[in-house]
């Protein structure tokens, strides 16, 4: 719940009371909650999972009433038509009450267009760096995990720190979890701003020319022998890391502009309305389905490989390339969605022609705006 900060208030203005941990809206008083104890130990599963996270009011979800109501919650934002949920703070709470709560909620409303008996997607967050008590492996069956390590490494290969010609066996090969469990991003609303796992190595919007490769790497790689469930950021810009949301004088949230370019204003980043990401989501779609194949390297900071015979994407973190290369498509002339669009019939930034062999001339150059190029079956002209 919130954290002990006397008198607090809700955004639908309910009030409660921290200090004695009763939130009458709900109801929840002080005998749902554990402990005052605060977390010292996190080599002690029973002192992270019932004592109190940075001074947070932590409920006791073994007792029925407590479930009872996070079940009611949980069910009516899936009658709204919620698809799934993150669950914040997975490793503070005990597996098996995780177990039984989400065991209550409803399939998803087919109402709202979900095909009948379709379940929540659910996500932790679980950040096991390794050496502590508590391990994610204690949560796989209930959902997948987000895996920091993920974030942490893509940002350090993508800031130069390493190769990316080791990123030939990416994903499980370099010690993450299986695949199918992970929940994977190159940033998160926590660590872009220091806070949980990863460190100085995160890339963010500030980096932008090496966070956008990082994404672009982290969704063409997405879907069967790429690694994970990709998810893509979008924030608001800061300077201090404890910020808010754009908020006018009065503390509302600043709704976002729209740039002619589909970019935001007022505040707001926007990293899914940037054409590289985006495009590269449209890029994750068209190979849905195919397997990663014909990698490429220098052996050091340039690397391509190709999705089936649906797409082909290349990368420099240094040095120009400028080879023909295998791009696995059908000949014609493909549109990069990285510097440009597919409109009218006519690209708007960079073009690769494919020959009947699918060998096409692939120029990147070191010092363009983008480290990436990318071409797929729905951006041929």
């Amino acid at each position: 719940m919130t954290g002990n900060w006397g008198t607090v208030w809700g955004t639908g203005g309910s009030v409660g009371y921290s200090n004695i941990k009763s939130y009458p809206a709900v109801p929840y008083d002080a005998s749902h909650f554990n402990s005052d104890c605060q977390i010292q130990d996190y080599n002690n599963p029973y002192q992270v999972r019932n004592c109190e996270l940075v001074g947070l009011r932590d409920l006791n979800q073994g007792l029925e009433h407590v479930r009872g109501k996070i079940v009611d919650f949980m069910n009516h934002l899936i009658n709204l038509g919620v698809a799934g949920f993150r669950v914040d703070a997975s490793k503070h709470m005990w597996p098996g009450d995780l177990e039984i709560i989400f065991n209550r909620l409803n399939n998803l409303n087919t109402n709202h267009g979900f095909a009948g008996g379709s379940r929540p997607f659910i996500f932790q967050e679980v950040i096991d760096l390794g050496g502590e008590a508590i391990s994610h492996r204690e949560y796989l069956h209930l959902g997948r995990i987000t895996e920091f390590r993920f974030s942490a490494e893509i940002g350090r290969v993508f800031r130069g720190y390493d190769r990316l010609t080791y990123l030939s066996n990416w994903g499980e090969g370099w010690g993450f979890m299986a695949s199918g469990s992970a929940l994977v991003f190159v940033d998160n609303h926590d660590n872009q701003r220091g806070h949980g796992a990863g460190g100085a190595n995160i890339l963010t919007y500030k980096q932008s020319k090496q966070y956008k490769m990082a994404t672009a790497f982290a969704l063409a790689h997405a879907l069967a022998h790429p690694y994970g469930s990709t998810r893509v950021m979008s924030s608001f810009a800061f300077t201090d890391s404890e910020i808010g949301p754009p908020q006018d004088g009065n503390q509302n949230i600043i709704s976002p502009g729209i740039n002619p370019d589909e970019t935001c204003t007022n505040g707001w980043v926007c990293e899914h309305r940037w054409r590289q990401i985006y495009n590269m989501v449209g890029f994750r779609n068209a190979v849905r389905g195919t397997g990663l194949n014909d990698w490429w390297s220098n052996g050091n900071q340039q690397i391509a490989f190709c999705r089936g015979g649906r797409g082909f994407v290349a990368f420099t973190n240094g040095g120009t390339i400028s080879q023909t290369m295998q791009t696995c498509l059908p000949s014609g002339t493909y549109c990069d969605v990285i510097s440009g669009n597919l409109i009218n019939g006519q690209c708007t930034g960079k073009s690769v022609t494919v020959g009947a062999n699918g060998l096409g001339h692939v120029q990147l150059a070191d010092n363009e705006a983008d480290g990436v190029l990318a071409i797929h079956i729905n951006a041929r002209v």
